[in-house]
């Protein structure tokens, strides 16, 4: 059976990373309304409508206002800050219409939402937002030169002055994908073993966390199963620290080959592996427990001639069936699991809070 590893910290990272574009985004809006009114005291050329920009300003004030102070869309998502964007856009559009069209000296406001949705929107996006620019300019420049703004001279003159935009969104696009690349591979590194490809500890503990957290709120059975791998250290001192990794590879594929792709697989230390089951009774955790045992025990490999295999202890625990207590599942595991190496080792046992005692099953 396949099993397809979860990436936890993924999502949290993506979370944490919207809530800092929100906030970029707000200071960015903010920023944006301010270099507009001081525009407005302090003009370089005359304004065309004084009435239409303050009517405008105070409607965008109050689209920023409402929209991201008054949880008018409170969760945090990339749709959320693309409306931005485009109420960015239409802000600056109207304020250039009212402060010389194609020839205000605030154009270049454009390049706010552009680097802005480079990097928090993608390049697709930012590509689609630079076309509704363009044809925001473009129709700017019909409005100002009439059917002249086709002529060779006018139309060259006005698509140099847009090309810094294209350059920019192209150029920041890139940039922005690129660190994007890297924040994922730091992010998978994170949290996956170097050795198996498996979670690591720091990883599990978060998905522990979040289904602690979800039991606790719809009352639902979950299941962790604990395994120490026996004998890793003899393995080490007999054949080398290689055979020992390799053992500890072997092994971990043979647990993946027993668990549902529900089920999430950590390497949780040197020689212990971790699964939490959602969904999951004691009953059906004994059953893939000791598949997993059989599996381990006739599990070996060839290494320099020598013949090496292993076995595993196993731990049980689960909530609320045998652990009355969600946080102490995990303990509790850890307990039976030592009862496992204390009695024998190759065996399965499980942890019953009624009896506040460990049970073998195998």
């Amino acid at each position: 059976m396949q099993h397809s590893i979860k990436y936890p910290i993924t999502s949290t990272y993506e979370k944490e990373e919207l809530q800092g574009f929100s906030r970029s985004m707000a200071e960015l809006q903010w920023l944006l309304l301010i270099l507009v009114i001081l525009y407005f005291f302090i003009p370089i050329q005359p304004v065309d409508n004084t009435d239409g920009l303050i009517l405008t300003m105070v409607c965008y004030s109050c689209f920023v206002l409402l929209f991201r102070y008054l949880n008018f869309h409170a969760r945090e998502s990339r749709l959320k800050l693309a409306m931005e964007t485009w109420a960015m856009i239409s802000f600056i559009t109207i304020a250039l219409w009212y402060t010389g069209k194609v020839d205000s000296p605030l154009l270049n406001l454009y390049l706010l939402v552009i680097i802005a949705s480079a990097i928090t929107l993608g390049k697709i996006m930012t590509l689609l937002e630079v076309a509704l620019i363009a044809c925001c300019y473009l129709y700017m420049g019909y409005s100002s030169y009439s059917d002249a703004l086709f002529a060779p001279q006018t139309f060259t003159t006005l698509m140099a002055k847009f090309s810094p935009f294209l350059l920019v969104a192209y150029v920041t696009s890139m940039l922005a994908a690129d660190i994007l690349q890297a924040k994922k591979r730091i992010t998978l590194l994170s949290q996956t073993d170097d050795l198996t490809g498996l979670l690591n500890m720091r990883a599990f503990n978060l998905v522990l966390e979040k289904e602690i957290a979800r039991v606790m709120r719809h009352a639902q059975p979950f299941t962790v199963i604990m395994l120490d791998v026996d004998g890793l250290k003899t393995v080490n001192d007999q054949y080398g620290h290689t055979a020992g990794s390799r053992l500890i590879k072997v092994i971990a594929q043979s647990i993946k080959d027993c668990v549902r792709s529900a089920d999430v697989l950590a390497r949780y230390g040197g020689d212990e592996f971790v699964i939490l089951m959602s969904h999951t009774s004691t009953g059906h955790a004994r059953t893939v427990a000791e598949r997993i045992r059989t599996a381990i025990h006739n599990t070996s490999f060839d290494m320099n001639g020598a013949r090496i295999s292993s076995t595993a202890s196993i731990g049980i625990a689960s909530f609320p069936e045998c652990v009355e207590d969600a946080v102490d599942v995990l303990d509790k595991a850890d307990i039976a699991l030592y009862q496992s190496k204390q009695g024998g080792r190759n065996r399965v046992t499980y942890y019953d809070n009624a009896l506040e005692t460990t049970a073998v099953y195998a």
